[in-house]
């Protein structure tokens, strides 16, 4: 490595360097994503432990036999699955966009419409399901489109057939729930607003 003489810069001496300060820090970088990785594999290791365990103490309770052959390794199935659902919590938008975000010269409603979605009721951790145009999680949504894009508005719509209601309560097989949140324009414009939810149902 090689380096330049020392500045007097605001009365702190500095040694500047060049050629290998850059591979270094490049170094520490790529150093401290692999700890972070080791220390993540962890920790779900952990959380993956300590679910199968509860799965395990569930089938009991229920007045399963743990050790028969059909339910042997179900509560490792069941703690893996439960991962996969609840992925989102341990996930931030930079990732989930990995930089696909665009300029356009482009000033008229965009509709990405009919996505599928499927996540788990807070209230009792049975599945609900449902199509999204672009409760909670329709903020959620809409807040991070809006916080990572910072566009002029963002309406989100989602319907869905939530199990809770479908196999206990209601038990109303074709029974959805719709919400919606307006954002920007879309909740300060009435025009606007009416534009879109009509758009949504031509479509």
């Amino acid at each position: 490595m090689e380096y330049l003489d020392g500045l007097e810069l605001n009365g702190v001496s500095e040694l500047l360097c060049h050629n290998g300060c850059k591979n270094e820090n490049t170094v520490q970088q790529q150093q401290q994503v692999k700890r972070g990785e080791a220390a993540r594999r962890k920790a779900e290791e952990r959380r993956a432990g300590a679910m199968q365990s509860a799965y395990s103490n569930i089938l009991y309770a229920v007045g399963e036999d743990t050790e028969r052959e059909g339910l042997l390794k179900t509560p490792l199935r069941a703690a893996k699955a439960m991962q996969f659902f609840t992925k989102g919590y341990h996930q931030n938008i930079d990732d989930v966009l990995n930089n696909a975000i665009f300029e356009e010269d482009h000033d008229e409603i965009v509709i990405v419409k009919d996505i599928d979605m499927f996540s788990l009721c807070e209230h009792h951790l049975v599945p609900f399901f449902g199509k999204v145009v672009q409760e909670r999680l329709t903020k959620q949504i809409a807040t991070a489109i809006f916080e990572a894009l910072q566009p002029a508005g963002v309406a989100v719509v989602i319907e869905a057939a939530h199990m809770c209601m479908v196999m206990r309560g209601v038990q109303k097989i074709n029974s959805r729930t719709m919400t919606s949140t307006m954002l920007g324009v879309f909740r300060e414009d009435p025009k606007t607003r009416e534009e879109f939810l009509a758009l949504t149902k031509s479509i």
